[in-house]
């Protein structure tokens, strides 16, 4: 009988079924978990500056392509201290009148009787072989950017990490639509007229140079993660929209250090890789408050007054932004796609916005470390006043370090969290062909 209560158990984990409800506590825990206080290291206090001099006494609390940069004399980070992102209180709540309706289908990729919020807001088990898998989907039906937003201007610039020379600027909009599971801008819960049943949406449009000028993308992705994302792509020049094979999300995106895959730390579908949840720890991630950051003088200043965050270290290829010590999930994501052009990547999964973009290693398909790739986040409330009170860790600036081509592609945000900037009708084939 004993042995019968065991197979049950396996069985049970194995569809994602969990052993304990999940409870209020957890959360609590999951959305506030510096309420009793933030977490330390020895040495480490706020105002310091960590590089290639001390780094080894903050091994531990640092990424591994963190660590590397820093070590190597790359970049330097400074620390402040902890603070807390508080996510809208419409997802928490959300979360909260959904607990325990969520649980995963037999396939990776599977999910069942999701509606909004946190899908899993419990703490993640090393013992759940699919705990990776449920983090995989708190980042999908996550805050992100929202209900909506768009980057406006999103400047791009590709520059040699050996001299700093800066090779190419983009200028571009980026704009975020989330169809379905919405819980805050109006309409709730979706955005009506969703005949092909997606989830989610990104457009974006090169306004410059002028070679690439009218350039857009389109990445429409389905409620169902089993189905492939549609991936468009318009040439001005061509003046005509072609629909993207699948294996050109992994290329290189107009010649950057990024592919399509890569945009917003990870950006494809559940089922493309294996997660595996490697463990808890309390590390140093990027985040800050830009309006308390000594900001870009090199970069054009906006009508509004907004500035830049500022880049430095080797060949300008780092944000000068702040770092704080957070609590953290290890996350790898294998591809199942044998053909896939790398071997893994590494997510450093901030524990309560439960973002994956903070730090990331890409390793290649070699197993070799290939690329250090991380967003920075500003605090909503410490950023455009447009922004105050959004609920949302804002993607501030971008570095994607290509450590084998000695090559980078930086990012450099004003982001806005706005309905009206976002029409449905954007996110449509039909919109690319009327942009010019």
């Amino acid at each position: 009988m004993k042995l019968i209560y065991i197979m049950l158990a396996a069985i049970l984990a194995t569809l994602g079924g969990a052993a304990m409800a999940a409870t209020d506590a957890d959360i609590d825990n999951s959305f506030s978990p510096y309420k009793k206080g933030a977490p330390s290291f020895p040495g480490l206090t706020p105002g310091m500056t960590i590089n290639k001099a001390n780094v080894d006494q903050f091994k531990d609390i640092l990424a591994v392509g963190t660590y590397k940069i820093i070590k190597d004399g790359l970049t330097e980070i400074k620390v402040i201290g902890t603070t807390s992102f508080d996510l809208t209180s419409a997802y928490v709540e959300a979360t909260r009148k959904n607990l325990n309706k969520v649980k995963l289908g037999p396939k990776n990729g599977d999910i069942e009787g999701y509606i909004a919020g946190r899908p899993f807001p419990e703490e993640p088990d090393l013992k759940d072989p699919r705990a990776g898998e449920k983090l995989a989907w708190n980042y999908k039906f996550g805050v992100n950017w929202g209900d909506n937003a768009m980057i406006s201007p999103f400047y791009w610039e590709y520059r040699d990490l050996a001299t700093g020379k800066l090779e190419r600027t983009l200028k571009m909009d980026m704009h975020f639509l989330n169809l379905k599971h919405r819980v805050k801008d109006a309409p709730v819960p979706e955005v009506p007229g969703n005949t092909s049943n997606l989830y989610r949406a990104i457009y974006a449009h090169i306004q410059e140079p002028q070679d690439l000028k009218n350039t857009q993308v389109l990445i429409q992705r389905y409620e169902d993660d089993q189905k492939l994302d549609d991936a468009y792509l318009y040439l001005g020049f061509q003046r005509r929209v072609r629909r993207l094979a699948t294996g050109q999300t992994t290329d290189a995106f107009l010649g950057s250090d990024l592919m399509i895959e890569d945009f917003e730390g990870y950006n494809a579908r559940v089922s493309d890789m294996k997660w595996t949840y490697k463990g808890t720890k309390n590390m140093l991630l990027p985040m800050w408050n830009h309006n308390d950051l000594k900001l870009a003088t090199d970069m054009p200043v906006e009508a509004d007054g907004y500035k830049y965050v500022d880049f430095g270290g080797q060949g300008k290829c780092f944000y000068q932004g702040a770092y704080q010590l957070r609590k953290v999930y290890v996350l790898e994501a294998v591809p199942v796609n044998p053909n896939h052009p790398i071997s893994k990547r590494v997510f450093y999964m901030d524990s309560q916005l439960q973002n994956i973009n903070g730090a990331i290693e890409i390793y290649d398909r070699k197993g070799e470390l290939w690329k250090v790739w991380s967003v920075g986040k500003s605090h909503a409330d410490h950023h455009l006043p447009m922004n105050k009170g959004a609920g949302i860790g804002i993607d501030d600036a971008f570095s994607m370090v290509d450590l084998q081509s000695k090559h980078c592609t930086t990012g450099h945000f004003k982001g806005q969290v706005s309905y009206q900037q976002n029409p449905p009708a954007m996110f449509q084939v039909q919109f690319m062909r009327g942009g010019d």
